[in-house]
């Protein structure tokens, strides 16, 4: 009756309270709503959030929302790999985890050369 707890598990039970399912066994509501939340998310690596900072490049939520359209854009032309370009910057992102991977300022562009990317999208 009483399972026993183990070391690193907080609830006894086999499946934790948060994670509730109804009654043919699929994914509560909630979670079929987090999985479009997260497929609809802009997300930036670590990298690319080291490099904003350090270039002391500011994204607004117009700009955010621009950048969301281009990668539905690359998505729909089936790219995986796309550079969009912005006014001043220029974006390396990963379109199927729409996760901007590194960002270049207007400084840093010039003599560049961009490498593994399948498209490029001119973002006004």
């Amino acid at each position: 009756m009483n399972d026993p707890i183990r070391v690193g598990q907080l609830y006894p039970s086999k499946i934790p309270p948060a994670v509730s399912r109804n009654q043919a066994g699929k994914p509560a509501n909630g979670e079929a709503f987090q999985s479009v939340l997260d497929e609809q998310l802009l997300k930036f690596s670590g990298h690319a959030s080291k490099r904003l900072e350090q270039r002391g490049i500011q994204l607004n939520s117009e700009q955010l929302r621009k950048i969301g359209s281009a990668i539905d854009k690359a998505a729909a032309k089936g790219s995986k790999e796309s550079l969009l370009l912005m006014q001043d910057m220029a974006l390396i992102v990963n379109v199927k985890n729409r996760t901007v991977v590194t960002a270049v300022d207007e400084n840093s562009m010039k003599n560049n050369v961009f490498t593994q990317i399948d498209s490029a999208v001119i973002v006004s």
